[in-house]
């Protein structure tokens, strides 16, 4: 099976774009094509060349100043103070492996674990989240004794080869695993239900009826519960628990990817799978864990990760290293100490109130959802049939680029702009913002 992807192959700058670029940005491109390989992306059809960052701003070589609409891996600010200081003297002091005892590791599990429910009660370390959820993979297989996994059908969970097969949205020619299984992604803009919780369970239901019929044994569950890569899909609060019910009736695990809706971004709750009630059976971090920092995490019920860490040995020798903890003890500091969950819910409904504002004046504006600093901004080429507008999408995408806006596109169709600022985003943003979607949207338009 295999898939074209939207992650990889839209808002991409390709070799015939190179003609129209300065001097020296078409140089910098050339020397990635000759030393880099051809697997690696650029964002817009004229890159940024960025030199410098600071919070939810950055700089070009040029002196330009952006504002960061999509980087949620410097999750609290780019280059925040906090996190900068505590890898200073963290490195000052040691980085070593993770088979001698150190305080540090053991600390940030007390306080990661105090922030889930009282049911996960185990930490392990990784530094990237495709590494997180490779073991979760692994963990679903040994818990189960099976192999098939479901995810949505425009879902990323890395890059390994175990979440290479369960990432349709990769790349294009991605194969996927014979034992993977696509849902539907919650995109309720388009499905008219009087019941979103017992549609999206009878979606999995099915999808663990095929698997059982071609002989396959049903794992797991992995989803990211705003269905990000999908498009932005939040749906209600409390959509996923019939879900859930359904993924444990059937004797499965569930594996909550919180790589992109967690550490506050929702505002709703600290974690995205939060926002439903519901508790995972194991949960998956990436680098917004460390502000950028390599150090991912996997947070799980002692029980199910019993059925692997009894029979198998793991080693992930920086996984979990004392800068690594260093970074990630900083921005669990600044969460706290600068309100982040509180702010992402205040400050995330007053910009989605603002963008919703411009559906008014442009009929190709389909929906603006989102829940805090996580929002899907919809392009259509006509509201009744809701017919996505791709190519409009990806020239309001280069638009907002001139205007110093950065951010790009999600969802099967390619037509949904995915804001996500990093968390200290702040209200007085909202206008430039705003005023260069409209500014964008009106010239595009015509």
């Amino acid at each position: 099976m295999t898939v074209r992807s939207t992650i990889m192959d839209t808002n991409s700058f390709r070799a015939e774009h190179a003609e129209t670029l300065a001097p020296e940005i078409r140089q910098l491109t050339s020397k990635r094509s000759q030393v880099l390989g051809e697997s690696y992306r650029l964002f817009y059809r004229n890159p940024v060349h960025l030199v410098r960052g600071q919070g939810q701003y950055l700089w070009d070589k040029a002196g330009n100043q952006y504002l960061d609409m999509y980087n949620n891996v410097a999750s609290i600010g780019h280059c925040h103070p906090a996190v900068v200081e505590a890898v200073h003297q963290q490195m000052m002091q040691l980085n070593t492996h993770t088979r001698y005892l150190h305080e540090s590791i053991l600390a940030y599990s007390d306080r990661i674990l105090a922030t889930m429910p009282a049911e996960i009660d185990r930490a392990m370390y990784m530094c990237t989240g495709s590494e997180a959820n490779d073991l979760a993979i692994r963990i679903a297989q040994c818990w189960s004794g099976g192999t098939g996994i479901i995810v949505s059908k425009e879902a990323y969970h890395g890059t390994s080869a175990l979440t290479s097969g369960v990432s349709p949205a990769l790349g294009s020619g991605q194969p996927l695993s014979p034992h993977t299984r696509l849902v539907a992604p919650p995109d309720f803009y388009r499905i008219q239900t009087a019941d979103q919780g017992a549609w999206f369970a009878q979606q999995i239901q099915q999808q663990i009826d095929d698997m059982r019929a071609q002989g396959i044994k049903f794992a797991g569950f992995l989803a990211d519960s705003i269905f990000s890569s999908d498009g932005v899909l939040p749906g209600q609060p409390g959509f996923l628990k019939q879900a859930i019910d359904v993924v444990h009736q059937n004797g499965g695990i569930f594996i909550a990817d919180e790589v992109q809706p967690g550490f506050a971004r929702t505002g709703e709750a600290f974690w995205g799978f939060a926002r439903h009630g519901i508790v995972p059976d194991v949960v998956t971090t990436g680098k917004p864990m460390g502000n950028g920092i390599p150090v991912s995490g996997l947070m799980a019920k002692a029980p199910v990760l019993a059925a692997f860490s009894d029979a198998l040995p793991y080693f992930n020798t920086f996984g979990g290293n004392p800068v690594s903890m260093a970074a990630a003890h900083a921005v669990l500091d600044v969460i706290e100490q600068e309100g982040l969950q509180a702010h992402s819910l205040h400050t995330g409904a007053a910009l989605l109130a603002a963008l919703q504002e411009l559906q008014a004046t442009y009929p190709c504006i389909g929906e603006v959802r989102g829940a805090g600093l996580f929002i899907g901004f919809e392009l259509v080429k006509d509201r009744e049939s809701k017919q996505p507008d791709k190519a409009l999408a990806l020239d309001l995408v280069e638009a907002l680029r001139e205007a110093f806006v950065l951010t790009s596109v999600a969802g099967p169709y390619g037509n949904v702009l995915k804001i996500r600022p990093p968390l200290c985003f702040q209200t007085q943003d909202i206008d430039w913002v705003v005023s260069a979607m409209d500014r964008c949207l009106r010239k595009l338009t015509g």
